[in-house]
């Protein structure tokens, strides 16, 4: 049994493990909000403007996303982010298309505070629409720039620990070149987090598809959940 403070951390049930980024309003652990803010400070001075625009999530806000795109009042888009026609799909299909693009309840990463997703604020005109797309971050989207950029300090260990899950698509989640996370508490969160705790979490309240969910919990959590331990960088200064 996981302690209850600890318990409500890993799932995302309060808030009590995080702080506010002044800039943004969006709240971050406190270590990534350290590492974030010396990353932002070496990217201004190679002309960007990192900007958080979804930090912390908690567990009642991903079940609502998640209940929503069950029900259809919410869109499910393909691997080319073009929107599904849902009732075309099995229950089963449903629930894995959603997770293409979507968290369940209890293992999003946003729970932890430790994952966030950044633009660059000094490419956006004033009146943008931001999409967080797949176009917007290739390399010669909007943000292409500040990506390439963001790349080379991760390659070259100077990203002051953060990192990108999503970075290459695993047959699981789709690739999400604007989401970043700060490694050693992540890490540590994601070894707490198993397909068990999991499903006991997610019995406890009503999620669209739970039964699906439930059943498929070990495969879900291979393919869709847990990062690969070999992406996670060692080379890198702590903040």
């Amino acid at each position: 049994m996981l302690e209850a403070p600890l318990q409500r951390m890993l799932f995302g049930l309060d808030d009590d493990h995080v702080i506010l980024e002044p800039r943004s309003g969006q709240l971050l652990h406190p270590e990534a909000l350290v590492a974030f803010e010396r990353l932002s400070a070496d990217a201004q001075m190679a002309g960007f403007d990192p900007l958080v625009v979804s930090g912390f999530r908690s567990f009642e806000r991903q079940r609502t996303i998640w209940n929503n795109k069950v029900a259809g009042s919410r869109p499910v888009l393909d691997s080319a982010g073009e929107p599904l026609d849902m009732a075309q799909l099995s229950p089963e299909q449903a629930a894995f298309a959603i997770l293409r693009w979507s968290a369940l309840p209890g293992a999003s990463r946003h729970h932890w505070g430790t994952d966030f997703d950044v633009v660059d604020a000094a490419a956006m005109p004033a009146d943008y629409r931001l999409q967080l797309s797949p176009q917007e971050v290739a390399d010669n989207g909007i943000f292409g720039p500040f990506h390439r950029w963001l790349d080379a300090q991760i390659a070259a260990g100077r990203s002051y620990g953060l990192f990108r899950p999503y970075a290459e698509d695993r047959g699981g989640v789709a690739p999400e070149r604007w989401h970043l996370s700060y490694a050693p508490r992540a890490r540590e969160l994601q070894q707490l987090l198993t397909p068990e705790r999991l499903r006991a979490q997610l019995q406890r309240c009503e999620l669209a598809l739970g039964d699906v969910v439930c059943g498929n919990i070990e495969s879900i959590f291979q393919r869709f959940i847990r990062v690969p331990e070999e992406c996670y960088p060692d080379n890198f200064d702590f903040p």
